[in-house]
């Protein structure tokens, strides 16, 4: 690997970084290409290559995964999740959570709370993203 594709991929890691911190932020993509010290459309671009997803797919991913350890572990309603994690609308955040756990937040939240392991294994095996990465890109290609 070349010098400047190291030094792409750090600046979407930079980038990656900052997203993951404040997921629940409202975040667009001129401040996380700023993270990055690149264009817009310059970043748009290189993160999907970097991370074969799109940084708004990967934003969504990343508040999904944080609105399942919620429903499963706390009392907060589904609409004061759905604020908590970053989503604007009620509506959205259903939509987007069915397509990546594919069940509801209500139906997910059914399953009861969470066992006792390691939260290693938890997210490990709760984990939407490898599925829904897949069938993402099987949808955009074919």
């Amino acid at each position: 690997m070349g010098e400047a594709q190291e030094d792409l991929n750090r600046r979407m890691l930079r980038a990656r970084d900052m997203m993951d911190r404040a997921f629940a932020e409202p975040l667009d993509v001129p401040a996380m290409a700023a993270a990055a010290h690149v264009s817009p459309a310059h970043f748009s671009r290189s993160f999907r290559a970097v991370f074969a997803e799109t940084p708004h797919r990967y934003l969504q991913r990343r508040r999904v995964e944080r609105a399942m350890f919620l429903l499963r572990q706390g009392n907060q309603s589904v609409t004061e999740i759905c604020f908590e994690v970053g989503f604007s609308s009620l509506g959205t955040f259903s939509r987007t959570f069915t397509a990546i756990v594919g069940e509801s937040p209500s139906t997910y939240r059914r399953r009861g709370r969470l066992p006792d392991v390691p939260s290693c294994f938890t997210m490990r095996w709760a984990r939407p993203s490898e599925h829904w990465v897949v069938g993402c890109q099987q949808s955009s290609f074919g």
